[in-house]
């Protein structure tokens, strides 16, 4: 049996498993941190969102909640000024490559950044970064779904599930830096690629980059 410890997350007294990651514990407890590319059972969380940050007494910088375990008597605070400051500039630096046509998205009011936004006070419109000037080509080849890059926010969450859920591995990251995306091998469309349209990808994707024809708006 795993033993149980106690922490405190904003000021609220918490019993769970030594072991657990922080973000998870706090989110099951109804406590919010921001996040996107977290993968709950993931062993080792890539904390690519840069979005979950704490701050934990006793450390001298804000951490991310999705790579760390807890520990006894642990006392965690979500908010505080350096954790906004850089969960802002996370954000912010999201939307500078992101799609902003909320009204045109099939995720709009079911998306994980409007819930970021409004959690957060944050503004879903650029301010201090301009806009990366990207062209992308949607992917209309899949039956049912279509792949919209303009709106990725390279989470991975799609990547996890063909991978590791469907054991399938059609898509991935390629290059670096501004220039990475998600795309098949030699970058052929879904449809043509080993991509069994299982449609897992869809079901996770947090921003509406991966969605249902039937979906779309008009």
């Amino acid at each position: 049996m795993s033993e149980h410890i106690a922490i405190t997350i904003d000021d609220q007294k918490i019993k769970t498993r030594r072991g657990e990651k922080l973000l998870w514990v706090a989110l099951d407890n109804d406590i919010y941190i921001p996040h996107l590319c977290a993968i709950k059972g993931e062993k080792r969380p890539n904390a690519s969102c840069r979005l979950c940050f704490v701050e934990i007494e006793g450390h001298n910088q804000p951490v991310t909640a999705c790579t760390r375990e807890v520990e006894e008597g642990m006392v965690v605070a979500t908010r505080s000024p350096r954790v906004d400051r850089l969960v802002k500039t996370g954000f912010e630096l999201l939307l500078s490559d992101h799609n902003l046509k909320c009204r045109e998205c099939p995720a709009n009011k079911n998306c994980s950044l409007q819930v970021i936004a409004r959690k957060r006070g944050l503004k879903l419109k650029r301010d201090r970064f301009k806009p990366l000037e990207r062209e992308f080509e949607l992917d209309d080849s899949p039956a049912e779904f279509a792949f919209d890059r303009s709106r990725c926010v390279l989470c991975g969450q799609c990547i996890w599930a063909d991978r590791v859920e469907a054991g399938v591995g059609a898509i991935g990251f390629t290059n670096r830096g501004i220039d990475r995306v998600v795309t098949t091998f030699n970058d052929l469309p879904l449809a043509d690629s080993i991509c069994t349209e299982c449609k897992l990808c869809v079901d996770v994707c947090p921003v509406g980059a991966l969605y249902y024809k039937k979906d779309q708006k008009a």
